[in-house]
């Protein structure tokens, strides 16, 4: 796939740039943010056009206010962040369009940042509306796209607004199309795919385009029940999506026929319920009891999949290995992270749960790359379009 024009690629002394961020982060119930992460992943775009001399604007999404306007998502938090990481104020717009944002736009002189409110107050933003798109991009002379989390939804935004003005990436988006488009194209082998999360059904699609590049595949959390019961493995009370078993038995007749190598769960964390202090046991994936559920993988699988990501030149990890959100089945995940910072091999790293563990384990700075995009990344790896990164200039 051909890379889209950077903003490095253009001039952007004296111009208005309209800058596509996510700013969708987690806000306490004071309205403080808890973690800054997408902030400071749009700081390189934002700081090279100051550098040189751009007036920016930024647009973002917060929360989904279904087209109201809802105080608690508002994006002062942010503006008031922004300026701290920045070192220089951040002006706050009252509305993302209207006249009183195009005076304040016209006013901004260059090197200085105004932030647009929550564009997701607009029902039309969500529609892709042509006319909300035109207003936005009456504010600028050149629209930057660096919202890779929201590259794709076809969006006002992220999408329409290129209609009207020229349109690039930013360096966010630049590093996440090249990263994971080297694991498509490019990976130092062995390539192992290491996929979890609750449902096969929102990753067999990469699963599947995975088929023709990755080495082999290790498979955990609640979608590797769906795989043992598609081989007659009684899986008790667990997660499962029974209606996808012949999806799951293709996909390992696949595997097989192409010489893939695919790991399964060869013990398990089972507990009578899936809470916290729920009472738990490690058994063989055999021996799961009838009323007991699989909350996570266990200790010899951990050292399974350990030893084969150790080998391994470059690793996708997408998606916990159990039911992390709960302390007591997070084990099998934060071991796996340990392993993956211990490991030699280029790591990628996508999905809220799998950053989440990187993060709490303190190796995120270890991995190779941690992708900003959760469903966007997804639907990169199965090989489709996403509309934000189709419309940049080529």
């Amino acid at each position: 796939m051909q890379q889209p024009k950077s903003v490095r690629d253009v001039d952007v002394r004296g111009k208005r740039v309209l800058v596509r961020v996510d700013f969708n982060v987690p806000l306490d119930d004071q309205g403080k943010i808890t973690d800054d992460t997408r902030i400071r992943a749009s700081l390189p775009t934002i700081r090279y056009l100051m550098d040189n001399g751009a007036s920016v604007f930024l647009m973002s999404h917060l929360g989904r206010p279904k087209g109201k306007v809802v105080e608690s998502m508002k994006l002062a938090p942010v503006a008031e962040r922004l300026s701290e990481l920045l070192g220089v104020p951040v002006q706050m717009a009252p509305n993302a369009v209207g006249p009183e944002v195009e005076a304040m736009a016209r006013k901004l002189p260059p090197r200085r940042v105004l932030l647009l409110e929550n564009l997701r107050f607009h029902p039309e933003e969500e529609k892709n509306d042509p006319e909300f798109a035109r207003r936005l991009a009456n504010l600028g002379d050149l629209f930057v796209n660096d919202a890779f989390g929201s590259a794709h939804r076809a969006h006002a935004s992220t999408a329409g607004i290129a209609k009207y003005l020229p349109a690039v990436s930013g360096l966010l988006l630049e590093k996440e199309l090249l990263e994971l488009g080297a694991v498509l194209s490019n990976p130092r082998r062995p390539l192992a795919a290491l996929i979890g999360g609750a449902k096969i059904s929102t990753k067999i699609g990469v699963l599947t385009h995975l088929l023709d590049v990755a080495d082999e595949f290790l498979i955990g959390g609640g979608m590797a029940n769906t795989f043992l019961l598609a081989q007659g493995i009684q899986i008790g009370r667990s997660l499962a999506e029974r209606e996808s078993l012949d999806v799951a038995s293709s996909f390992l007749e696949d595997a097989k026929t192409r010489g893939r190598g695919v790991y399964l769960p060869e013990d398990v964390l089972v507990a009578d319920k899936v809470a916290a202090g729920a009472v738990s046991k490690v058994v063989p994936v055999n021996d799961v009891p009838e009323d007991w559920l699989i909350v996570d993988i266990g200790p010899r699988t951990v050292r399974t999949y350990a030893a084969v990501l150790e080998q391994a030149g470059t690793v996708l990890w997408n998606g916990p290995m159990g039911v992390f959100e709960i302390p007591d089945f997070a084990q099998g995940t934060r071991l796996i992270a340990l392993a993956l910072a211990n490991s030699t091999a280029r790591t990628i790293v996508g999905g809220g749960d799998s950053v989440a563990a990187v993060e709490q384990m303190g190796v995120a700075e270890r991995m190779g790359h941690i992708s900003t995009g959760g469903g966007a990344s997804l639907e990169f790896l199965e090989g489709r379009e996403l509309p934000g990164v189709a419309v940049l200039s080529r």
